[in-house]
């Protein structure tokens, strides 16, 4: 009963947060360029006239792939928060962001195309650090499941230093950050056109950007996972990690996709599996 009262509470307020969370940081991007900055409230402002708009479209069925994709990334927050199996949630999550693919490539859009393949190339990035997070956690407080590890007495992050160090890595990534934002960017400047989101607009383009709130909660809460034996501390990790995010956001500029996969892939495999290796050397 539980799992789902907190299931819901994620599916009602996280786009609520994640628009905070958003507007936030857009503020705090421009006092550090010298600006003064929207409102915080900004995105909420931003999201309701993409929804007053027509809905305009280049294929019908990319309005399938794009409610697939709110609807599993929305899922994949839910199943998280309801303390469910963190691999089943991290499987949601990549399926959720293989309709987004789906959707940007039958727009027949060479810009769009583009896109839909640097995000291909992310996914294939990030993927092997979360699995390997996952595996960490597991090998610490021997639970896959969400609400065994966030309960968990165990100092998670003591255990798995080097996991938590690469997670924070391709964290960029997911956060669509600079130097790793390759696939389609939140700041203007930074893109003539908008790689996977090209094609979309209007109702379609509020709906993603909406999902990306549910994302950034989810991935919050991910962090909060190797400080979950502090509550005060996990907080205070979260905010540290998201204004280093920010920081990193702001004094990057962005890198060619082939250094992003390799250095991904090397982050995996240095601080990643090493760790793995001194957990099973040590009998953890």
């Amino acid at each position: 009963m539980i799992s789902i009262v907190w299931a819901i509470v994620f599916i009602l307020l996280a786009p609520v947060a994640g628009g905070l969370v958003a507007g936030i940081d857009r503020r705090i991007t421009a006092r550090m360029q010298g600006r003064y900055g929207p409102p915080i409230l900004q995105p909420f402002y931003d999201v309701g006239k993409l929804f007053e708009k027509e809905h305009i479209v280049v294929n019908e069925t990319q309005i399938f792939y794009v409610i697939c994709y709110f609807i599993f990334m929305v899922f994949t927050g839910a199943l998280f928060f309801s303390g469910a199996d963190l691999l089943l949630t991290i499987f949601s999550l990549t399926l959720a962001q293989i309709f987004l693919v789906l959707g940007a490539y039958v727009t027949y859009s060479p810009y769009s195309h583009i896109g839909a393949e640097r995000e291909l190339i992310q996914i294939m990035a990030y993927e092997p650090m979360v699995i390997l997070a996952a595996v960490g956690m597991f090998v610490v407080t021997k639970s896959f499941n969400v609400s065994d590890i966030a309960s968990s007495t165990i100092p998670v992050v003591l255990f798995i230093p080097g996991i938590f160090l690469g997670f924070l890595y391709v964290l960029t990534i997911k956060l669509r950050k600079s130097p790793f934002d390759i696939s389609t960017s939140h700041h203007a400047h930074q893109e003539i056109v908008k790689g996977i989101t090209t094609e979309f607009s209007g109702p379609s383009l509020g709906l993603i950007e909406v999902a990306h709130w549910y994302e950034t909660i989810f991935l919050l809460g991910f962090v909060y996972l190797f400080f979950g034996f502090n509550p005060v501390l996990a907080i205070i990790a979260i905010t540290v990690v998201y204004l280093l995010e920010i920081l990193i956001d702001n004094t990057n500029a962005r890198v060619k996709w082939q250094l992003a996969l390799k250095s991904s892939w090397a982050i995996a495999a240095t601080f990643g599996v090493v760790n793995l290796g001194v957990l099973y050397l040590t009998g953890v």
